[in-house]
């Protein structure tokens, strides 16, 4: 049995397993596995069934560099039936939401968005939202702060002109935006997969997004790919020439 790596607060990894620290002990969400060290409950977090999960097996980078960390404000647009959220949840916000967090997770289908409102009654600071992520307005009542982090994993076209809007919008500087791209929902693009991938990281790459990694993750997610990207410092690409604020003595 391999020895367990800590990723960051609450996310370990086991070999190719990946586990979260629970944050409602003796409850699973979608009937993952779950087991007990000394008084610290852990979930299975399936690579299979999430893309984040299987970035973070895949990425060349640190893998703690594209998850939100405790306390944080957090963005998931198409959460479904908030599987992945929950595990999300579970490091972010923590057991009673000891963390502080806020995980904000859009849905826009009514079916899929009681499963969230189900999960949010037993995970304070999981904020769920039925409407159409594409429409910001529908998400400034919901999110008390610029997000430091943004996953987007919605099944529909022009999913990179979507994502780079969604982040100008609401990112923080200096935060990480997740851009889970599925070539078939590019129904507007000619030519293959691959060409639909990189008409994507085209369009990231001309944004004012800084483009971290494109992950691939065939073999876990077919016809998917994740991009990483940061937003500088300064809101801007040219994070190297970001003014000084000069303290004033005086005041």
């Amino acid at each position: 049995m391999s020895k367990p790596t800590l990723i960051c607060w609450g996310v370990r990894r086991e070999g190719r397993t990946l586990w979260t620290r629970n944050a409602v002990k003796g409850h699973s969400v979608r009937g993952e596995r779950r087991k007990r060290d000394g008084r610290i409950e852990w979930r299975r977090w399936d690579p299979t069934k999430s893309k984040v999960a299987a970035a973070l097996l895949r990425t060349s980078s640190d893998p703690s560099s594209i998850l939100p960390e405790p306390g944080s404000t957090c963005l998931y647009l198409g959460a479904s039936s908030g599987s992945t959220v929950s595990h999300i949840h579970d490091f972010v916000c923590g057991a009673e939401n000891h963390h502080g967090g806020q995980v904000v997770a859009v849905e826009i289908s009514p079916r899929m968005s009681r499963d969230l409102i189900s999960l949010s009654e037993t995970r304070s600071g999981l904020v769920p939202v039925l409407g159409d992520a594409r429409k910001t307005r529908v998400l400034y009542p919901f999110i008390r702060s610029k997000a430091d982090w943004i996953h987007q994993d919605l099944s529909i076209a022009d999913q990179a002109e979507t994502f780079v809007k969604i982040a100008l919008n609401f990112l923080s500087p200096g935060g990480v935006g997740l851009l889970s791209l599925k070539a078939a929902s590019e129904r507007s693009s000619d030519g293959d997969d691959n060409t639909r991938f990189h008409k994507a990281e085209t369009i990231l790459k001309d944004s004012e997004l800084n483009l971290l990694e494109r992950i691939d993750l065939r073999g876990m997610e077919e016809q998917h790919v994740l991009f990483v990207c940061e937003l500088g410092s300064c809101g801007n690409k040219q994070t190297n020439h970001c003014p000084i604020e000069k303290s004033n003595k005086n005041e």
